[in-house]
């Protein structure tokens, strides 16, 4: 290790299998959750709940992995990460198993809520691949793994759709169970225990109790405001309660803070800009996604003329182009950060999924649609793998733990808002369609009530706008890697009052690999 904490010499053996380890978490993750997103009408339909209630299903995995990513980001810096990602891979089996055998709707969010721990994979793997790889490579491992997230929805789209479209959308989650176990079974014989560790620091369980009862209440009032109504006493209450809780939250966490603890929020960490800058822009992409995908599945599966009329299959298969997307542009961003540098990556990320969503919003045919999700995919994981690189190649490897949770806790933020605000526009924006069907035998049409068009235009215009201000965003970090890093490094320098003497020594030094 040199100064900053970057590995010098490393075991390339090693590190690819422990990268192959981790992409492999990340996809099976993300199959449970792509295969889950084609089936919510049919979940709908089967627990007899609205469009907006059955956003729970996907908020409540949000609003466990909020609460509990960043105690096990702590935790895996007390006891090592790789024993907590082990603890955390076989709650989440269990989980998985139990959703599947949901007997009411009440049971699946509460079993989805203690799934939610498996979004702590993602920041314990990405601490142990900063700690095993050189700073030159950590892009490459970065882009790697984030592509996992396009191919694990490839996978999860038409496999979970079959599964689903054949067997229901139970079996798709029993299929996934013995798949969860053989991972955690590989994670304990080939994962090595991190190298570092902070025994001496402690779990801030208040501050995650808190932040987990906030969101519950913002999200149960955007879920259930559509079906209560926008007025009502208990949408209102719910609404309130949630917004009553940030200050008391930020006040306890600074305490928190002040007596020497790691607070779920760390506002220390947030000081710098470019934690703050990755974790903003985080939380407004998990929210647009959200937003987004929710609308797309609706769009897919609902009959003509409110919807393309699809199968669960077909819709699954529709979703494809935003994974190809995601498969293509992630390991190419790879190879180009290390040149160009973070920022102009990311900034151009955001532009391109932005530009993706703006004609989602005014292209209404299929073919259309199919095109738009591929240049959203493309942006998405452009821009996911290029502004990591912004948290992990700032913070110091013994802060790694917290900082990648803290992120968790951003991007999970925004994702636990995005469903059930998409739910939200579509129970709300709705209007009365004529469906042709045939009773006993003869055709006739029947008024039903569905999403209006204006709805999906509403939902791909605001992910569109929270894009670009996620490129706003990229702009003021501090750049990282290319030469952009040395230009900016020369600049505070000179800022500093060094000389051209100075400068010239100073460049050679940073230069040196």
């Amino acid at each position: 290790m040199d100064e900053h904490g970057y590995v010098t010499s490393f075991d390339r053996k090693y590190a690819t299998t422990v990268m192959l380890i981790l992409a492999s978490l990340v996809m099976i993750v993300m199959y449970v959750e792509g295969m889950l997103t084609p089936s919510l009408p049919a979940i709908q339909a089967d627990f007899g709940v609205t469009q907006a209630q059955v956003s729970l299903v996907l908020a409540s995995y949000m609003i466990g992995g909020v609460a509990l990513t960043p105690v096990a980001g702590k935790l895996g810096d007390i006891y090592g990460k790789k024993k907590i990602l082990t603890v955390v891979i076989l709650i989440y089996a269990i989980a998985v198993a139990t959703t599947g055998f949901s007997p009411n709707f009440t049971f699946m969010v509460i079993s989805r809520g203690i799934q939610g721990i498996g979004m702590a994979i993602m920041p314990l793997g990405m601490s142990l691949v900063r700690e095993e790889f050189p700073k030159d490579m950590i892009p490459k491992a970065q882009s790697i793994i984030s592509a996992m997230f396009g191919a694990g929805f490839a996978v999860s789209l038409p496999l979970g759709s079959f599964v689903s479209n054949d067997l229901g959308w139970r079996w798709t989650y029993h299929s996934a169970v013995p798949v969860v176990f053989v991972l955690a079974i590989v994670s304990v014989l080939y994962i090595r225990e991190s190298r570092f560790n902070k025994p001496e620091a402690k779990v801030d369980i208040m501050g995650a109790t808190i932040l987990a009862l906030l969101l519950t209440l913002l999200v149960l009032s955007l879920s259930e405001g559509s079906y209560w109504g926008w007025t009502s006493l208990g949408t209102i209450a719910f609404a309130l309660g949630g917004l009553a809780l940030i200050a008391p939250l930020i006040y306890y966490e600074l305490d928190y803070s002040k007596r020497g603890g790691d607070a779920i929020i760390n506002f220390k960490l947030l000081a710098r800009r470019n934690v703050l800058v990755a974790n903003v822009a985080l939380s407004i992409t998990g929210l647009a996604m959200f937003l987004a995908m929710q609308a797309l599945t609706y769009r897919f599966i609902y009959p003509v003329p409110a919807g393309f009329g699809l199968s669960i299959l077909d819709t699954g298969l529709s979703l494809i182009p935003f994974a190809i997307g995601m498969i293509i542009f992630g390991p190419i961003t790879g190879i180009l950060v290390n040149r160009t540098g973070v920022k102009k990556i990311s900034f151009v990320g955001a532009l391109v999924t932005a530009f993706g969503f703006l004609l989602q919003a005014t292209l209404p045919d299929y073919v259309g649609v199919l095109v738009c999700e591929f240049v959203t995919g493309a942006g998405m994981a452009i821009l996911n793998a290029s502004v990591i690189n912004l948290i992990v190649l700032t913070v110091n490897p013994r802060e790694m733990g917290i900082a990648t949770a803290l992120n968790g806790t951003f991007r999970s933020l925004g994702s636990s808002i995005g469903a059930p605000v998409a739910g939200s526009m579509l129970s709300t924006f709705t209007a009365i369609f004529l469906i042709s069907g045939s009773i006993h035998g003869s055709v006739v049409s029947f008024p039903v009530v569905f999403p209006a068009s204006i709805a999906y235009e509403y939902i791909f215009a605001a992910a569109a706008v929270l894009f670009l201000i996620v490129a706003v965003a990229t702009v003021f970090a501090q750049e990282v890697l290319g030469k952009s890093e040395l230009k900016e490094k020369l600049k505070s320098m000179r800022a500093a009052g060094m000389g051209s003497h100075s400068d010239s020594v100073e460049v050679k030094d940073i230069a040196e690999p």
